[in-house]
């Protein structure tokens, strides 16, 4: 991001990392908007794995992910598989830098704010930037994701 000249910043903060509503009492450590906040989810779409970035407001609507990617059928994928392919344990899943670079789609709620958190790639850290640079340095698309 940096050799990009992205502008962002990183955020510490401390949540127990199997706290119910996990997502909600990280926006509130950060003291930010719920809804700016975002969990990826590793999802797999007619066998491809693919990133789902949401906010942690929302539920995943798995038919408008598979629709925005062209698929059929999406679920979420099994644990040990998207932490084997991303490197990342759970809770701590970035969309950015990735062991094997992931198809992503973001949700274009994103694109409301001026930034947006993102986990940075660890529990305990996130990261802020704005969902426009997220889209570039993810090659997202950018679709209603979250269950209306």
């Amino acid at each position: 991001m940096v050799k990009r000249g992205v502008a962002h910043r990183t955020h510490p903060y401390r949540v127990a990392p199997d706290a119910p509503n996990y997502g909600a009492l990280v926006a509130v450590a950060l003291g930010v908007p719920p809804e700016r906040v975002f969990k990826s989810l590793v999802t797999e779409v007619d066998g491809t794995l693919t990133v789902a970035v949401v906010p942690v407001t929302g539920e995943l609507d798995l038919k408008a992910l598979a629709t925005a990617v062209g698929g059929k059928r999406a679920a979420l994928a099994d644990r040990a598989v998207a932490e084997r392919a991303t490197g990342y344990v759970r809770g701590g899943i970035s969309p950015l830098g990735q062991r094997k670079r992931l198809p992503t789609v973001l949700d274009d709620s994103a694109l409301e704010f001026p930034t947006i958190y993102v986990s940075a790639g660890r529990r305990g850290l996130q990261l802020e930037l704005a969902g426009t640079d997220l889209v570039a340095l993810t090659d997202a698309r950018t679709a209603p994701l979250q269950t209306r």
